[in-house]
């Protein structure tokens, strides 16, 4: 078993230290002092350790291999760890002596090579981390040294990092924020942005102002197109222009975007947008940190009359016929969703999740999206 690495300072270990490692005699920490600086690495290491890339060798085999590494001077012998009992016998463990590497070329290429931007104070204290990123670091300094004024331009991040580094996934899926990290620079510093799945969406009409509907779920959003494309223009009763796919939880970062990849009509400031989802602690919490995050440039409302109805057909099929809510769902929820709705439906809302049961969105069907109910 490894006891850990210490360095000796020289190849012409006394006679009587060597005594003492061999014999595995501790070494006072004086002494250990003095090994410091230069010349060998020391660690301990198993017989078994030694041979695992042997095993097929015959015993014989085995002992003269330990016996060549012993003579080459690659190890030592630890005597306190006794003999393995065959014949000819083995000790079981052994010092393994490796010399230090020089690291003093790559101390002078950090001091004297790299761009000045570049923090050189986490690579000298680790300079074996230096060896392994190297050459992403030197990339990153000519890119500085050479190109620094495409920084003043916004890009996104696969198209900085191929810039940077000739891999478009350098930074957001491989080594590339590590490396910054250690160059002393932020991700901000490559004045970069990112990007999200654009949004999937149906035109009725570009006519504005409009309304424009966000639907959490893909059936939902499939259906209601498919009525409008029947020739029908509201839906419970209200004129809808475009339908959004929400893709769940997936809207909350497509939505970041939602000014540069819709159409114009679409930013028409004059549009309404609602949004409809599953009545429950995820569709509602969706909802409301959807509404949260752009409250400055949308007023995002709940669509009332589908959740109205919603809840209308859930009490015809019977509440107690409703699927369980899901134990892992997170129900930290602000009670801004309802503020839309009359009293009376909140106090039918509620009851249903607070029963532990919800309502689906596909609740809802083709067949249900008229006003006649």
């Amino acid at each position: 078993m490894s006891d850990g690495i210490f360095p000796f300072d020289s190849f012409r270990l006394s006679i009587s230290l060597w005594r003492k490692m061999l014999d595995g005699v501790t070494i006072g920490m004086t002494e250990k002092k003095d090994f410091l600086g230069e010349g060998l690495f020391v660690k301990r290491i198993s017989l078994e350790r030694l041979l695992q890339s042997k095993s097929e060798f015959s015993y014989k085999q085995q002992y003269q291999y330990i016996t060549e590494l012993i003579e080459s001077g690659k190890i030592k012998p630890l005597k306190a760890s006794r003999t393995n009992g065959k014949k000819p016998a083995l000790y079981r463990e052994y010092w393994l002596i490796e010399p230090k590497k020089d690291y003093s070329a790559y101390e002078e290429e950090l001091k004297y090579r790299l761009h000045s931007l570049i923090s050189i104070d986490y690579y000298l204290a680790h300079l074996q981390t230096y060896e392994r990123e190297r050459e992403w670091v030197l990339q990153l300094s000519d890119y500085l040294k050479q190109k620094r004024e495409k920084l003043e331009y916004e890009v996104s991040v696969n198209e900085r990092s191929f810039e940077v580094w000739s891999r478009e996934k350098f930074l957001a899926k491989e080594l590339g924020k590590s490396v910054l990290r250690h160059c002393g620079l932020e991700e901000d510093f490559l004045n970069v942005y990112g990007t999200s799945e654009p949004l999937a969406y149906y035109s009725h009409t570009r006519k504005t102002p409009q309304n424009m509907l966000i639907l959490e779920n893909k059936d939902t959003f499939y259906s209601m197109r498919r009525y409008l494309l029947e020739e029908n223009d509201e839906i419970f009763g209200m004129s809808v222009g475009t339908l959004i796919y929400g893709a769940g939880k997936g809207i909350l970062k497509r939505f970041r975007d939602f000014t540069i990849c819709v159409e114009p009509y679409m930013t028409n400031q004059e549009n309404g947008i609602y949004y409809f989802g599953d009545l429950d602690y995820e569709g509602i919490g969706i909802y409301e940190h959807l509404s949260g995050l752009f409250q400055n440039e949308w007023n995002i409302l709940p669509f009332v009359s589908a959740y109205e109805r919603m809840i209308k057909k859930a009490k015809e099929n019977g509440i107690h016929r409703l699927p369980e809510t899901k134990e892992r769902q997170n129900r930290n929820i602000s009670g801004e969703f309802f503020r839309y709705f009359p009293e009376k439906l909140v106090g039918e809302m509620t009851a249903v999740i607070e029963s532990g049961r919800y309502i689906p969105q596909e609740i809802l069907n083709i067949s249900d999206f008229t006003h006649d109910w």
